[in-house]
């Protein structure tokens, strides 16, 4: 799992019980995962299909600073599956796991598109191959 975000529990993310709300904290995850999948299919229209069930582990505070950890699982026709952790940097405790994100990809019309990706690329190699092709 790569850690990818780190974030800052503050007093407007908290709940009445002064823990970090958990609508929050899905709106952080949500947010990472989009951004990961469109720089993975390279398509900025690149949405939210689906979550599996989200395990609430532990909870963070005021002050706590979380990471929002991906990693990839799966390619579709039209998608990208991923998994999540949020954990505590300090302590490395886990406080939220889902097991499934799926993200689509969608063309200009709004419907799923093929991508044609089939692993992970890193930005600096599609960079690398693409200043190879240049010269």
């Amino acid at each position: 799992m790569k850690y990818h975000t780190r974030k800052w529990v503050k007093p407007e993310d908290l709940n009445p019980n002064h823990t970090l709300f958990g609508g929050r904290l899905l709106e952080w995850i949500d947010e990472e995962a989009a951004l990961y999948a469109i720089i993975q299919l390279e398509n900025q229209k690149t949405v939210t299909k689906y979550m599996s069930e989200i395990n609430f582990v532990n909870s963070a505070k005021q002050g706590d600073i979380i990471e929002i950890g991906l990693m990839p699982i799966g390619f579709g026709h039209t998608s990208l599956t991923l998994k999540c952790e949020v954990r505590n940097k300090m302590t490395h405790q886990t406080i939220i796991t889902i097991d499934k994100i799926v993200m689509v990809a969608l063309g200009e019309n709004g419907k799923p598109v093929a991508h044609g990706k089939t692993q992970i690329e890193y930005v600096d190699d599609r960079l690398k191959n693409q200043n190879n092709t240049e010269d």
